[in-house]
């Protein structure tokens, strides 16, 4: 093997994931010199799109709902400036079916924080009371082992039709499972904000060419070095610095004196290159189903499923494509199971014919994501490491946040601030996350005075 070293002071980002690009992205535009080495031949991680033989389409390879109260995901889209790629930003408004009695109701938070659209019978879920959305309040207080469902009741019209199946979509973790204090965040962000935060983020044609391609452009258009087939052996150590990057089949990438690492590679990677690592390692199920299928004119974008097996359904370019998380109880049934049974479920929504059954591609990711428990919350290494000029990125790192597409892109801010800035940022990445809002929730509950036990 030999070794190359560099006049230059530079950032070398492993992997390149959405925090591996946030934080290349974030440090090429400050000026700094940087190379991504990424071990396989695209960028992307689990939120990328490809071509299917099969269905003759390009596919994503998940489903990942944002919406305008990300912060660090608008940063980092108008950074690439990729705004073009996305639809323009709609309504605030979430769409459900209940498939159990056929209900159907739409979530629209109203402008402003304080949600007055609570007060209004017509816009709150059915059959729900004021007095119910306050009961989130509890979740303002969580402390670190409470679960969604020691604070949230589950025997209520309001957390069947809205607390759970938001709580499992954004932890990917059963609601008896799930962490409270993560649940809370989300919300916080988001409905805790009112419209403004609430109007989704939709990709016109697909992942890869709304949040990969252009980071890609934009890096290599900044002079960045991407060194697609780089798969990381090991880390080489000296005097409490990393020394070299030691690569499968290739030379061993010296790290200068000035240099910096910046560790943007899954968690049980980190823990593998990392002597003393602790990290989560619990993992829960995503499947998701994508048919070729074009939708007559009128379908929402996407839905939101109660009742059923699916619990999401997107409306793409000539696919339909259904997402379920927590997946435990499917993720072993076969793929023509899972085809039969979730376009059922969407038939259903949608009112569209139950036959024939749309040729489908069966994506199941058996290890999505770090399962978010309060264990393995507690488990989630901070960014800094004990070597000087090692700095970690990535969804499982410590955000606040779930593991989510607005937490990986928040910890490679983090990292690329804390490279720019020489230390550790007070937050977890531009711009600052949002306050807590629990101030609508407690204006809400002081002018209703329905019975305790409706809602």
């Amino acid at each position: 093997m030999t070794a190359h070293t560099a006049s230059t002071a530079r950032v070398h980002v492993v992997g390149a994931g959405l925090a591996g690009l946030a934080a290349a992205v974030e440090l090429t535009a400050q000026g700094g010199a940087v190379i991504l080495h990424e071990s396989s031949q695209q960028a992307g991680g689990r939120c990328r799109s490809f071509f299917d033989s099969e269905l003759g389409c390009r596919i994503d390879n998940g489903n990942h709902l944002l919406l305008s109260g990300n912060t660090a995901a608008r940063a980092y889209i108008d950074r690439i400036g990729a705004q073009h790629t996305f639809e323009p930003l709609g309504d605030a408004a979430i769409p459900f079916v209940d498939l159990a009695d056929g209900t159907r109701w739409t979530v629209r938070p109203n402008r402003g924080r304080i949600p007055w659209w609570l007060l209004r019978p017509s816009a709150r879920i059915p059959d729900t009371r004021p007095r119910g959305y306050a009961e989130a309040l509890r979740l303002r207080r969580a402390g670190p082992g409470a679960t969604v469902e020691d604070l949230l009741r589950r025997d209520t019209v309001l957390f069947r039709r809205l607390w759970k199946p938001l709580a499992v979509a954004a932890l990917n973790t059963a609601t008896e499972q799930g962490s409270a204090r993560l649940f809370w965040r989300i919300l916080a962000e988001t409905m805790g904000r009112g419209a403004a935060a609430c109007r989704p983020l939709l990709p016109r044609e697909g992942l890869s060419e709304s949040l990969v391609d252009p980071a890609l452009a934009y890096l290599r258009g900044s002079g960045a070095d991407i060194r697609f087939g780089a798969r990381l052996r090991a880390l080489e150590f000296k005097d409490a610095r990393v020394a070299g990057l030691l690569l499968v089949d290739a030379d061993t990438v010296t790290v200068g004196p000035e240099d910096i690492v910046i560790l943007a590679v899954p968690a049980p990677v980190a823990a593998r290159l990392l002597p003393g690592l602790t990290v989560p390692d619990d993992y829960a199920p995503i499947v998701n189903a994508h048919y070729r299928y074009t939708l007559p004119p009128g379908r929402p974008a996407f839905t939101g499923i109660v009742g059923g097996t699916a619990e999401w359904v997107f409306r793409k370019p000539g696919i339909v494509s259904v997402t379920v998380s927590a997946a435990d109880h499917i993720v072993d049934l076969t793929a023509e199971e899972l085809r039969q049974s979730l376009w059922r479920d969407v038939a259903r929504a949608w009112n569209l014919p139950a036959a024939p059954v749309p040729a489908a591609r069966i994506v199941k990711e058996r290890r999505a994501t770090f399962r978010a428990t309060p264990v393995q919350e507690a488990k989630r290494p901070h960014p800094e490491t004990r070597w000087v000029n090692l700095h970690l990125a990535g969804d499982y790192v410590d955000t606040g946040l779930p593991a989510t597409i607005e937490g990986a892109i928040r910890s490679g801010f983090a990292a690329a601030a804390r490279v720019h800035q020489g230390r550790t940022p007070a937050t977890a990445g531009p711009p600052a996350p949002a306050r807590p809002l629990p101030r609508n929730f407690r204006i809400a509950r002081a002018r209703c005075h329905e019975n305790r036990n409706q809602g």
